[in-house]
Parts: C-alpha cells; sequence; structure tokens
C-alpha cells in the first residue's frame, strides 16, 4: 500500500511559498530520531544519513530513506558539508535539519544550504554567525540594554593587555572561547599566576573544537544558577518565550540535569527574564528555535551568557510542560509559517526534570566508556519519556558525543516529579559500559538537590569522590546474569501448530460475520 504524504508549506516575508516534502536529518543518535518524529507527524518523508560504524544505527531504520556520507570520523562523514549536501540534492530534499552539535552552528553550513536552495531549519547564517561570535554577541546584547558579566569587549592577543584586563576585570575570571560553547575552551583562573596557563590550555582546546582559538575573559560569578529561556521566533516579527529551564546540575560545564520550572524565580522575575530573551533575540534578528542562557547570581541578579541557534539537548523538558512540540515548530518557522499562539495563549502547567545517560564512568572522573551494549531495558510509564539512539549489541565508540539517551518525566510538582524520575531511572538497565544512572539516582536523593538549592558547582561540593553503593554493583549483576539467560535459545519443543503465524481475522478474538 502505497502511503500519503502531506507536506510543510508556509509563506515567507517576500511572500514567496516553501514547500517541505522530504527533508534530510544531518546528525545522528537519539536528536536524528527525535526529527524523524517530527516530521512523521507532519508528513514529510526523511532521509537519514550515516557513517559506516552507524549502518544499522536506529535512525537509520527510522528514516524512509538513508545515505551513507563516509567513514566514522566526523570530519569525514557528520561534519562534511559537502557530502551532506550532495546527499540532499540527490534525494530531491527541500531541507536540512541539523540537530544539535556537528554542523547545527556552523554559519557557513546555513550559508552553502541556502545557496543551494535548501531550506535550513535554524536561523539564518547571519544571525547564526552574530550570536556564535560570543564578543560580537555580548557588544550586540549590552546595546539594547541587557546585562552582561564584566568581561572583555574586544579581542586581545598580547600578553600584558590580557593582563591588564583580568587585573581590571578582577580576580577570579572565566577564560571562555570565542566561537562555541559546551565547556569547550573554558577555564576557572583564581589568580595571575594561573592566567597564561590557562589562556594556552584554553586555546588550544578552542581551536581544536572550533576551528577558532580566540578567548575571551568574563568575571567568574560564585555559586550561580543556570537559568536558560526558550524562544520561539518567526519570519513575521513574532517572538514569544516558552519559559525556563534550570540547568545548573553539570559536570566540567556540560549539564547532566534539566529541569522547568526553576524553583529559583518568582513570577516577576519570571517574566522579566523571559521578556528579556525575547528582546535579545530581536536585536540579533534571530529567527526559529534558540534559547537564551543566562547566570543567576545568589542574589537574584541575572546576566547573558550566551544564545544557543540550535534545538537544545533539553528541550523535551519544555515540551512537557508547555504541549508544544518544538521540533515541529522549528519546521514549520523554516517553511514561513506564522506562530500559531501568541505569548498570552502560553501556560505551563506541572513540573518536568530532564536526566542525560551519557556513555561515561563517573566513578572515573566521568571519563568516557566505550564498548558493546550486552543489555538495555528502557522505562516506561505514564509521564515518562525516554528518547533514545541505542540498541542491545550497539557498539559505543570514541567517536561521537557520549550521549547515548534521555530520560524526561513529567508531575503535578517537583517532589512527584523527582520519585518519577528515580523509579525510571532505576527501571533503565544498559549493560557492557558504565553509565551514571546510579549516580543520578543519588543525585536526586540528595537532601540539598530536594530543597532545590542548587548551583553549577553542585556537584564538586556534594559529589566529589563520588563512589556508587555495595548494592549497585549485586543489582548490575543480577541483571547481567538474568539478561544472559533470556538470550540463551529455547530448549523446550513447541508443537509444529503453536509454530503457525495467526491469521489478521484470528487476532481479533470471537466475531462472526452477519449476511
Amino acid at each position: 500500500m502505497k502511503r500519503t504524504r502531506s507536506s510543510v508549506t508556509g509563506r515567507s516575508l517576500r511572500g514567496s511559498t516553501h514547500r517541505i516534502e522530504r527533508l534530510l536529518i544531518a546528525n545522528r543518535g537519539e536528536i536524528a530520531r527525535r526529527v524523524i518524529q517530527a516530521c512523521k507527524e507532519l508528513g514529510i518523508e526523511t532521509v537519514a544519513v550515516y557513517s559506516e560504524v552507524d549502518r544499522h544505527a536506529p535512525h537509520v531504520l527510522d528514516a524512509d530513506r538513508a545515505v551513507e556520507i563516509g567513514p566514522a570520523p566526523p570530519t569525514e562523514s557528520y561534519l562534511n558539508m559537502d557530502r551532506i549536501i550532495e546527499a540532499a540534492k540527490q534525494t530531491r530534499c527541500q531541507a536540512i535539519h541539523p540537530g544539535y552539535g556537528f554542523l547545527a552552528e556552523n554559519a557557513e553550513f546555513a550559508r552553502r544550504c541556502k545557496a543551494e536552495g535548501l531550506i535550513f531549519i535554524g536561523p539564518g547564517p547571519e544571525a547564526m554567525a552574530l550570536v556564535g561570535d560570543k564578543l560580537k554577541a555580548r557588544q550586540t546584547v549590552a546595546t539594547a540594554g541587557v546585562p552582561i558579566i564584566p568581561g572583555m569587549e574586544s579581542r586581545a592577543t598580547d600578553a600584558a593587555a590580557i593582563q591588564a584586563i583580568a587585573d581590571e576585570i578582577g580576580f577570579p575570571i572565566m577564560i571562555k572561547a570565542a566561537a562555541g560553547g559546551g565547556g569547550k575552551g573554558m577555564r576557572i583562573v583564581r589568580d595571575m599566576q594561573e592566567l597564561q596557563p590557562a589562556l594556552e590550555a584554553g586555546r588550544r582546546e578552542a581551536q581544536a573544537a572550533f576551528g577558532d582559538d580566540t578567548v575571551y575573559l568574563e568575571k567568574f560569578i560564585e555559586r550561580p544558577r543556570h537559568v536558560e529561556v526558550q524562544v520561539l521566533a518567526d519570519q513575521h516579527g513574532n517572538v514569544v518565550h516558552l519559559f525556563e529551564r534550570e540547568c545548573s546540575i553539570q559536570r566540567r560545564h556540560q549539564k547532566i540535569i534539566e529541569e522547568s520550572p526553576s524553583l529559583a524565580l518568582d513570577d516577576t522575575l519570571r517574566q522579566t527574564m523571559g521578556l528579556t530573551a525575547c528582546r535579545v533575540m530581536q536585536a540579533v534578528g534571530y529567527t526559529n528555535a534558540g534559547t537564551v542562557e543566562f547566570l543567576l547570581d545568589p542574589d537574584k541578579n541575572f546576566y547573558f551568557l550566551e544564545v544557543n541557534a540550535r534545538i537544545q539537548v533539553e528541550h523535551p523538558v519544555t515540551e512537557m510542560v508547555t504541549g508544544i512540540d518544538l521540533v515541529k515548530q522549528q519546521i514549520r518557522i523554516a517553511a514561513g509559517e506564522p506562530l500559531p499562539f501568541s505569548q498570552a495563549q502560553i501556560q505551563p502547567k506541572g513540573h518536568a526534570i530532564e536526566c542525560r545517560i551519557y556513555a561515561e564512568d563517573p566513578e572515573n572522573q566521568f571519563l568516557p566508556s566505550i564498548g558493546k551494549l550486552e543489555y538495555v531495558q528502557e522505562p516506561q510509564g505514564a509521564g515518562i519519556r525516554c528518547d533514545s539512539g541505542i540498541y542491545p549489541g550497539m557498539e559505543v565508540t570514541h567517536y561521537y558525543d557520549p550521549i547515548l539517551a534521555k530520560v524526561v518525566v513529567w508531575d503535578e510538582h517537583r517532589e512527584a516529579a523527582i520519585a518519577k524520575m528515580i523509579h525510571a531511572l532505576s527501571q533503565y538497565v544498559i549493560l557492557g559500559i558504565q553509565t551514571p544512572i546510579p549516580f543520578l539516582i543519588e543525585l536526586l536523593s540528595h537532601s540539598e538537590f530536594r530543597k532545590g538549592n542548587l548551583h553549577t558547582h553542585f556537584l564538586e561540593e556534594h559529589f566529589s569522590g563520588w563512589k556508587p553503593k555495595p548494592g549497585e554493583t549485586i543489582r548490575r549483576l543480577a541483571f547481567l546474569v538474568a539478561a544472559y539467560l533470556d538470550s540463551r535459545p529455547r530448549g523446550i519443543a513447541v508443537p509444529a501448530e503453536e509454530h503457525r503465524i495467526p491469521t489478521p481475522w484470528e487476532t481479533l478474538g470471537n466475531w462472526e460475520m452477519l449476511v
């Protein structure tokens, strides 16, 4: 039977109509599957791309079509602009969704897509380039009256000039990469003696991650909360925020737990930060989905941190509390459609929490853990969502980001959501590699977490040198034995009749035809 397809159609400001009937996902793993799901619900055909080692990955099987784009190293596959654009044109796609990571915030890729007549599901290249340069973004939002953290306002490479700036800002300071985020190139410096070695290390890491070794200095705020605001902006001048996410639980500047709403915000501060986030996006000429990140100090003063010009890993948290599908909105905005709701119509409800499931060892400084997944059992239940890109037998390699899946829960209030997440994680079994699941359960159970006393150095303060409880090892062994027994071939003879596959009519139960 031929499957009937529709498409997404919209009208841009210039009056031209964009039809999206087939879309290529320039990514892998759980985010690629998430985009495919949204496209299926919109009636859009999907094309997956994959590297040699991802030939049997779930996102490849989920898509309507799939194209191999190169060897395992990202530079030869998922970062290969020529090969991805070629795949999109060969399969007659009208659009490309970059997901997050890889080319998602690469302004040159957005320009290439535009030049090739492909719709890039994200902001325009000009806005992306502006927010991607952290120094230019700081200057732009400061002009718009948005509070920023004291720091460098322009590039400087001379050691003496940088030392003078550091002395003026005052220690401690934070070294940050100008061309990217995700914790790459970041260093905390507490005195002048640490400055030069930290600058050199930050530049090396920034060059390796972003191809640009430019770094800048900001005042380091002690014990801040990391609060971000989700924004949607269409091509018709409409900009709305979808409220905040608390992202303070981090390790090495990488988020591991996100939730909404934040206990740190009252209604007045929530409204102020939301409207400020919208003002930031208007100032930089941003369209599509994006996130404005802020630091909140202990006195409830907030400061602009950066704009993430893409869908976020933690976007399901916002979807759970607002009921708005962010990926669908991304696609509709890119097609030129106006936002279907106003700010007043967006009303969050309940509390949502997300835990990221990485392939990493929390006993060993959260270093990556690679190997074969021997057994996978994902949590299920009312109010539990698991966005996953893994399967039993899959090889977890060192080539890609170590995120395997995300568990997201929703309940009426925070305590209930925490209890539901602990239950969900206790049901999540991944054998063959190390994951932070037992660590996350203990973190969620910690009294200070339950009270909501969060800040970006929570793990260093409360979980330094963490080791799992003895019972966790026994639990994992029990699951391993059960998985082994379950995988063995059965030796019980079954009558031939029981091997017969029932017809569709037999699966309906008792029925009769009336004539």
